[in-house]
């Protein structure tokens, strides 16, 4: 899944006259898994250039807390991640691979996890000439997970809400007490909805591919409870939901 931001970089002239900087990038994979030692130490991040004009990046690091809903930015790099090349000038429709490798404490307890943030840099203009420039973020998600362990996602609550246009949703709360992280969409996960009276009015099963359409990887951290609203509608406003996980495959 990708996680696109455009910034507006810098004003056109006070003549009103503007050339815009037409630039952008492509950047696989979105999201990596990292170990603590051997081959899976490391993995290839690659962004692509796909406009006309050569594309300058940088890639930052910081670590990430989880939060009831999922993860948020601290702003801080512990330096557990080492890319490289940090910088690139990559020419229009080429393409640069960066190395990511943890480098952190090899007796990991359980999962950590950072966002890589490739940045698509300000270009510096010509002496007199202005430009809007729309600048483009994305971030990859890396975590990192001791060998040997399993994550163990379990639903511990469901229960009827609503999405942004007032229309039933499921929404639940799933808890991972394993020392490893885990994501929804490696799993599937079956709704069923209820009337007052018992009846069943609603199932459905959603595979991995149609978890990571709706609600993207759906990250699980290690100890994490996290809530989690599935933007599937419900036929019932004030019915009763029952969901369960299992293993996709």
């Amino acid at each position: 899944m990708k996680s696109l931001k455009a910034f507006l970089a810098s004003l056109a002239s006070t003549t009103l006259l503007a050339v815009p900087v037409a630039q952008a990038m492509t950047v696989q994979p979105v999201v990596i898994d990292l170990k603590t030692s051997g081959r899976e130490m490391s993995q290839v991040v690659t962004v692509e250039n796909t406009f006309a004009n050569p594309l300058p990046v940088e890639l930052t690091v910081q670590e990430l807390r989880l939060t009831e809903d999922g993860v948020a930015a601290t702003g801080q790099d512990p330096g557990d991640l080492l890319v490289f090349p940090p910088q690139a000038l990559i020419q229009p429709g080429q393409t640069q691979t960066f190395r990511v490798q943890y480098v952190g404490d090899p007796a990991l307890a359980a999962s950590k996890h950072y966002y890589i943030t490739v940045a698509q840099l300000p270009v510096k203009l010509p002496e007199g000439q202005s430009a809007i420039q729309i600048l483009y973020n994305f971030q990859v998600l890396a975590s990192i997970s001791p060998a040997g362990i399993k994550p163990q996602l379990e639903v511990k609550t469901a229960q009827v809400g609503k999405d942004a246009n007032g229309k039933p949703v499921a929404v639940l709360t799933v808890a991972n007490p394993s020392a490893v992280h885990g994501y929804l969409s490696a799993n599937k996960l079956r709704l069923i909805e209820k009337d007052s009276a018992g009846k069943e009015q609603f199932r459905r099963t959603l595979s991995g591919p149609e978890i990571q359409q709706t609600v993207g990887f759906g990250l699980i951290g290690s100890g994490q409870t996290r809530k989690v609203t599935i933007p599937v509608e419900l036929p019932l406003a004030d019915g009763t939901v029952e969901a369960s996980i299992s293993p996709e495959g």
